[in-house]
């Protein structure tokens, strides 16, 4: 009998000592709402088997009363004691392990991780959203409860957009996540009427939740001004159009030209006459709305000839000085400009200014600032010079009178200024003074006409 014990104590402990896992629970992810199978597979053994579920023991047999969505899925012949959860739940997210009882075998703890997905993201301002051209705005997706966190994606009308950053809050479980997705946008009014959507996705929803918001931009009219034709003669019409786009609608339209208001005109067309001046003011389009206005100008490619725009002022300086005569004019195609001296066709200068250096007395004359503008016009002035110096005397060396009649002597004096005195040595006699009588000017260049009367015979 002693003996009989001692064999069948022997079996058993050989039966034990064999005992192991062919296949243990591994980490596993279910979508919530869905069926998970955790495996356990014991070899050799035919004990009692059971599940701890974060170290709580589930219970035995295959159905689990205390937890109606547990199943143990037995098959005795090949050791199998698999643990099957329906209609995962957050709850559900836990430690599991596989135990032998009767050979004291635990299985490693697997992981069970409950994937849930994101609610329905949330933009902000949907369905419209009112925003102004040019004011930065930062657009707002909120998608909750995402296990794991959710990731936010941007598109516009369907393209990528990136620049995105985003925020996290961990809910009072602690294990679900709200994510705030932000874009920053300078909005333009090409923008509106886009669409802005944000697709929220994770392990769950891999091809992610999504929500849409349509932009209604505000801004000031956008504005183009056009010419017919493009260049003009003065005098000929022009049409200026003034194409504009606005969101909200166009109220209005006003023309200036140079800056003055141009009363009456107020339609997108604006006819009118074109002189030089359309060449230097520019004629201006505001177009306005509800939101602002847009001012827009253009100068007119008009041609005309010559006209004066600063005239030259006589000069009058002292011998070897230093003298610049101005003179601008204004012309369209641009214009040719040339200085010369009255009389004489050599050209002196090709700018606005002439400037002579060292003047004498033989430079003072008119002279003459000429402009052409080529297949339009022709312009030109003078100006006078004069030079201060001593008095320039010339006499025609023989003069004649008749016999017995009164005669005269003329001698010509040119000076700047005119002379004080005229002394005639050879009549040894003092003919004149500035402002006597017998002083004549004979000309504007000073040219002094002297007469003499001829000394009386004397009477016997």
């Amino acid at each position: 009998m002693p003996a009989l014990w001692i064999i069948t104590l022997a079996i058993t402990l050989n039966q034990v000592c064999c005992v192991r896992f062919s296949q243990e629970p591994a980490d596993q992810s279910v979508v919530l709402g869905e069926r998970v199978v955790l495996s356990c597979v014991v070899f050799n053994y035919s004990g009692i088997v059971q599940w701890t579920k974060d170290g709580l023991a589930l219970g035995i047999g295959e159905g689990l009363r205390a937890w109606p969505r547990y199943r143990v899925l037995r098959a005795l012949d090949i050791g199998q004691y698999n643990l099957e959860i329906s209609h995962a739940e957050l709850s559900d997210d836990s430690l599991y392990e596989c135990q032998a009882t009767e050979a004291a075998l635990r299985s490693r703890r697997a992981k069970l991780n409950v994937l849930i997905p994101p609610e329905d993201p949330v933009v902000e301002g949907t369905p419209e959203l009112l925003l102004m051209a040019g004011t930065p705005y930062n657009l707002t997706c909120v998608t909750r409860g995402a296990k794991p966190a959710a990731h936010i994606q941007w598109t516009k009308d369907g393209v990528a957009v990136e620049g995105a950053y985003q925020s996290t809050e961990v809910l009072p479980d602690r294990k679900r996540v709200t994510t705030r997705s932000y874009l920053p946008i300078t909005p333009v009014d090409t923008d509106s009427g886009s669409n802005f959507t944000c697709v929220a996705s994770n392990p769950a929803v891999p091809m992610g939740k999504r929500a849409t918001v349509h932009l209604n931009v505000h801004h000031p009219p956008t504005v183009t001004l056009s010419i017919e034709p493009r260049s003009v003669l003065e005098g000929e019409r022009v049409t200026f159009t003034c194409q504009a786009t606005a969101n909200p609608p166009i109220m209005g339209y006003r023309w200036a030209k140079g800056g003055i208001l141009l009363e009456g005109a107020r339609e997108s067309v604006f006819v009118t006459t074109a002189d030089h001046s359309f060449f230097t003011e520019p004629v201006s389009c505001q177009v306005f709305n509800a939101v602002g206005n847009t001012n827009v100008s253009i100068l007119v490619d008009v041609h005309f000839g010559p006209i004066l725009v600063v005239e030259p002022r006589p000069v009058t300086v002292d011998v070897d000085s230093d003298v610049t005569l101005n003179c601008k004019w204004s012309g369209n195609p641009p214009l040719t400009l040339t200085w010369t001296k009255k009389g004489s066709s050599m050209v002196l200068s090709n700018n606005n200014q002439l400037y002579l250096k060292s003047v004498s007395q033989a430079d003072a004359g008119q002279y003459v600032c000429k402009a052409i503008v080529p297949r339009i016009g022709v312009g030109e002035t003078e100006v006078t010079l004069t030079v201060n110096g001593p008095p320039i005397i010339s006499s025609d060396p023989v003069q004649y009178a008749v016999r017995g009649e009164r005669g005269e002597i003329k001698c010509y004096i040119a000076s700047t200024p005119p002379p004080d005195k005229i002394v005639s040595p050879s009549l040894e006699v003092v003919i004149c003074r500035r402002g006597a009588r017998p002083l004549q000017i004979a000309s504007a260049s000073d040219r002094i006409l002297i007469t003499a009367p001829r000394p009386r015979r004397k009477t016997k």
